[in-house]
């Protein structure tokens, strides 16, 4: 068994995105979905308000979006994200491939 003793804000971030709302959130999936996630050495972190209600609508955006997106460009969708208490104003998901995540021992 692997240990997952780590804590998602220390993986290797491409690009973070600072989302204010579900609006903001399918731009920040189009560019993820376009830059890709195989093959990429890092990952990207998606910041939220600490407003629960619009982080769980952000969150829920991301994640299906960065899925559904992947598969309609027929790319590999073995996304790995975890969802954290970043800071004191902010929620925070991170996303990273699964591959990179075996590079990388987790």
């Amino acid at each position: 068994m692997i240990s997952m003793e780590f804590h998602p804000k220390d993986l290797p971030i491409a690009k973070t995105y600072d989302l204010k709302d579900e609006k903001e959130s399918a731009e920040a999936v189009e560019d993820m979905v376009n830059q890709g996630f195989k093959g990429k050495k890092e990952g990207y972190r998606v910041l939220m308000p600490k407003e629960s209600k619009i982080a769980k609508r952000i969150g829920y955006s991301v994640t299906t979006g960065i899925t559904a997106g992947l598969g309609q460009k027929k790319e590999d969708r073995d996304i790995k994200y975890w969802t954290y208490h970043h800071d004191d104003d902010h929620y925070a998901i991170v996303l990273i491939h699964r591959d990179r995540l075996t590079e990388l021992g987790f």
